[in-house]
């Protein structure tokens, strides 16, 4: 039995003595039947996942069978989870592999891995394949799904050509993938040749560049540069601007604070995208994202759509600032802030109007409340 991809502590304090190796085998074979009371559904998947990995056979093939035989209504509500890890969608994946309402939730959750996306790829039926296809970029951020796709008997043959061209004009052309090679004499009219030595790659880049762009600087620190390391990181820049579309994501995915930085204020929303979403991106360049009157209006959206993210104090009051925020989501939020911080919206002249004359009224209101308890006192 291989160890299990999560943590004990990724469950509620709650649910970790049902799944603890330590527990007795009766208690960890009531989580895996799901006996477990007023378990939020996100919770009861991950729960089963990871007692699917007991050491003991009778616990894990119960847990594998509650998962499959979850109805719709739990199972529906688990897999738009936000906060559902990318293991447990992998691994229901499996357990819904002939379920196309299950396996559509997981394509389009957001934490699903791109290696997951590629397995289904090779099999999913056309609604799926179409819908795998229209997630552009997972297809340029991950070579194995479009090599899957077109390997699928099931496909449509519009949906590959679809993803094909879209992957070539976005400098995407695999040459050992026929469909890829016709797309590439369909967009472009002439035969697709190995790449050139001075065509630029992000694996190319990060080879060279590997201790600038695979470490992450430390907030704050500014160590000497001569003019040789500037000179350096000035070719990186200029050499990361020429790459193509697909080569940037790549690298906003893989690279450091200082790629995704630069690659945040790319023209290409694609590009953008990836840099906000690289699992390496941190809570601080989230922060600076929000207070941003600059960034991408998707990459913005992608931040306030976001509940984890919503849920750090700081980027939530940022967010309420921002003037590029949609209002319903401002006003939203704002009033879930503290007093202190509406006070001072109501005196910020930097914060959108509406925002500054909400504010203002729910101080009066709450001025006015006080006044009227001070009456009856």
């Amino acid at each position: 039995m291989p160890a299990c991809p999560l943590p004990l502590d990724v469950l509620p304090k709650p649910l970790q003595k049902h799944a603890d190796p330590k527990a007795p085998a009766p208690l960890r074979l009531m989580g895996a039947k799901g006996l477990v009371p007023a378990v939020a559904a996100a919770d009861l998947v991950t729960l089963l996942c990871v007692l699917s990995y007991d050491d003991d056979a009778g616990v894990a093939a119960a847990a594998v069978k509650t998962a499959e035989g979850l109805p719709d209504k739990i199972f529906g509500v688990a897999l738009r989870s936000e906060g559902l890890r990318g293991p447990v969608l992998d691994w229901l994946a499996d357990r819904f592999a002939s379920n196309e309402a299950a396996l559509e939730l997981i394509l389009l959750n957001a934490a699903t891995p791109d290696e997951t996306l590629a397995r289904v790829a090779l099999t999913a039926s056309q609604k799926l394949g179409e819908i795998i296809r229209q997630n552009e970029l997972r297809l340029l951020r991950h070579d194995p799904i479009i090599r899957a796709l077109c390997r699928n008997p099931h496909a449509l043959a519009s949906t590959i050509d679809g993803a094909c061209d879209f992957c070539v004009r976005n400098g995407l052309t695999l040459l050992d993938v026929p469909q890829l090679v016709e797309a590439h004499r369909r967009v472009h009219g002439v035969d697709p040749v190995q790449r050139a030595e001075d065509v630029e790659t992000a694996e190319r880049l990060m080879a060279e560049y590997r201790q600038e762009l695979a470490t992450e600087p430390v907030e704050g620190a500014r160590g000497p540069e001569g003019e040789e390391e500037a000179n350096r990181k000035l070719n990186m820049t200029q050499r990361i601007i020429k790459m193509s579309v697909s080569e940037k994501i790549k690298l906003a995915t893989l690279g450091n604070k200082e790629a995704r930085t630069l690659l945040l204020r790319d023209s290409n929303k694609l590009v953008c995208m990836a840099a906000a979403t690289s699992p390496r991106i941190t809570d601080g360049e989230i922060l600076g994202l929000a207070n941003s009157r600059t960034v991408q209006a998707d990459v913005l959206r992608y931040i306030y759509s976001n509940r984890e993210f919503t849920k750090t104090y700081a980027i939530k009051a940022s967010l309420v600032k921002n003037p590029k925020v949609p209002l319903p989501f401002a006003l939203k939020m704002m009033f879930t802030l503290q007093e202190k911080d509406i006070k001072e919206l109501a005196r910020d002249r930097n914060v959108p109007q509406t925002i500054q004359s909400q504010a203002k009224a729910f101080m009066m209101k709450k001025e006015q409340a006080a006044k009227v308890n001070m009456d009856k006192k």
